[in-house]
């Protein structure tokens, strides 16, 4: 554990650790709005591979005493665990699991989950940022990948297979979810006619702490 300097290039964050500087990896391509006030405590992971570059990764943010799980590319493994648990009740009725399934040349989908009679496409959204009333929202910056993969959901949803779309936020201090239509209007339009076309959105949030993250309850859109 370790306190907040600066982020800076996207991917590098400097951190206070033990009175000295290190330099760790920062695993969000997103603006992480809100999360990066100079001095806010973090945790931080280190590897033993010899081959990376930077050995510290960057792992969970504390704001105003609530822990953020800022590392993106846990996303895909807590869903898994989740589906293979059986946490998410909308999704106990597919047995199979196949990560980053092809969908297209151009596109690939987190999960393909299926059973005997139905197929369905499953892709994850990393959530952060909260800015009032503890409303988690969606993008923190605009995303023209995000809304392609919502187009890319809609033409699933046309071609006979099921469409989801999960935000999981990775803190736990959230009662509802929103899109940030302020920040991306693009998107909204796209999440729109998501839902318009049958596309199902799926919204959790995370129990947290220092040791392990986990998918937790699920959150009401609005």
């Amino acid at each position: 554990q370790g306190t907040i300097i600066k982020r800076y290039k996207r991917f590098f964050v400097d951190i206070k650790y033990k009175n000295k500087t290190i330099i760790a990896h920062c695993p969000n391509s997103g603006s992480m709005m809100s999360l990066l006030n100079i001095g806010n405590k973090v945790w931080f992971s280190k590897s033993n591979n010899p081959k990376r570059k930077l050995k510290y990764t960057l792992q969970i943010i504390s704001v105003n005493g609530n822990l953020v799980g800022i590392n993106t590319h846990l996303s895909n493994k807590i869903i898994l665990e989740a589906l293979e648990k059986k946490k998410i009740d909308a999704l106990k009725k597919f047995q199979y699991i196949k990560s980053e399934a092809k969908f297209s040349d151009k596109t690939r989908f987190d999960f393909l989950i299926s059973n005997q009679k139905k197929k369905c496409f499953l892709e994850i959204k990393n959530v952060t940022l909260v800015r009032k009333d503890n409303i988690a929202e969606f993008p923190d910056a605009i995303t023209s990948r995000g809304t392609k993969h919502l187009r890319d959901l809609i033409t699933a949803k046309k071609n006979g297979y099921e469409s989801y779309i999960l935000y999981l936020i990775q803190r736990q201090d959230c009662k509802t979810f929103k899109i940030a239509g302020d920040i991306d209007i693009n998107y909204k339009i796209a999440f729109d006619k998501a839902i318009k076309a049958g596309v199902k959105i799926l919204c959790y949030d995370c129990k947290i702490n220092d040791e392990e993250i986990k998918l937790n309850n699920q959150i009401e859109l609005i």
